[in-house]
């Protein structure tokens, strides 16, 4: 039987140490989940490791079979182009290695699970939920079919008991944070909490945060994280990739 795939995450990458460190936490949860799964971590800006540097890592171990997963939550312009042309460049200079690329997380089940716990952490309890209306805080994106997720997603989660729960971006679109939790006070919410559906800190996620506080929000959920939901659905991505074999998007030197 041919070894498992490896499992590369790329991350965005950030000037933020938080973000990096965030990343690696989740992706040390990953391996232990997975014991004897080669997991390796690369970005595509301002930090180290970058895409090329691990691919050329692999091939020098000779690992010829890898699993690409974006380590993001829509499928934007980092999934559409950035990431692509990455692995399409190092694919060109690294004969006979073959990277499938996993789908974005989101929207999954395991993605509203998490932040359900990131709000529970922050002091919501079920007896809250009534009464609490949620502003889903996303980092922003200017391709419609990204905001389209949001939306639904914020759609789907106000059907779980929650009193109303209203999509907002930290850049590119709006509303902002701020005016989403002004825009449920004026409905008569008693209670303002915002999610961020961020997987790591940085400049955007530290947005959100200002635009809560500015607007008075009750209560501020953490990001995503290494929450253990997040590590299950980066396994549940791999796997998909790693099942289906050949896909129209695998890249293939």
């Amino acid at each position: 039987m041919s070894p498992a795939p490896a499992l590369l995450v790329i991350a965005h990458g950030s000037r933020d140490p938080r973000h990096a460190a965030t990343v690696h936490a989740l992706t040390r949860r990953v391996r232990a989940l997975r014991p004897g799964l080669r997991v390796e971590t690369a970005f595509l800006d301002f930090n180290a490791p970058r895409v090329e540097q691990v691919l050329s890592g692999l091939h020098a171990d000779g690992v010829r079979d890898v699993v690409a997963l974006p380590l993001l939550l829509t499928r934007a312009f980092h999934a559409k182009a950035d990431i692509p042309a990455v692995l399409s460049e190092a694919q060109a200079r690294l004969p006979g290695q073959t990277v499938r690329v996993a789908d974005v997380l989101g929207p999954s089940p395991l993605l509203t699970a998490a932040l359900e716990r990131r709000l529970a952490e922050a002091g919501i309890t079920p007896a809250d939920r009534a009464a609490t209306g949620v502003v889903l805080a996303s980092a922003g994106s200017s391709d419609p079919e990204a905001i389209a997720v949001i939306a639904e997603i914020a759609r789907e989660w106000r059907h779980t008991g929650w009193c109303a729960v209203r999509p907002a971006f930290a850049s590119a679109s709006l509303p902002r944070t701020e005016d989403a939790v002004r825009a449920l006070r004026a409905e008569g919410v008693r209670r303002v909490a915002v999610a961020p559906y961020v997987i790591a800190p940085g400049r955007l996620p530290d947005r959100i945060a200002a635009g809560a506080a500015e607007a008075g929000a009750d209560v501020l959920a953490g990001v995503l994280g290494a929450a253990p939901e997040l590590a299950r659905l980066l396994l549940a991505r791999y796997d998909g990739a790693a099942a289906a074999g050949r896909r129209p998007h695998a890249l293939s030197a």
